[in-house]
């Protein structure tokens, strides 16, 4: 498998994804973000703010403002190193425990 990118997310974890899991992501599942890995990316390295899933302990949402809205990175980790689960925009931000917030 060729990997995308990987990077170390403004947590400490070691996070990756493939070229063919980002194909899946920016063609069936969130079209909308099929020009956006490098944004994506970023929203690992310096996101605006960093939350906890409130359905899995593993799981966290990397936020990045893009203008009006925000992509939301969403990495599963598993103990030092993790993925990409999915990538998606929106206008508002999930509840949950936020970790890390841009001051």
């Amino acid at each position: 498998m060729s990997v995308l990118f990987e990077v170390v997310s403004m947590l400490g974890r070691r996070i990756r994804i493939t070229r063919s899991y980002w194909g899946v992501i920016s063609s069936k599942k969130h079209p909308s973000v099929a020009n956006m890995a490098n944004e994506a990316r970023l929203a690992l390295i310096y996101p605006f703010e960093v939350r906890g899933s409130r359905q899995d302990s593993n799981v966290f949402l990397y936020y990045r403002k893009l203008n009006s809205k925000f992509l939301c990175t969403v990495a599963k980790h598993l103990n030092d190193e993790g993925f990409i689960v999915t990538v998606y925009t929106t206008y508002k931000i999930k509840r949950g425990e936020v970790l890390w917030k841009k001051s």
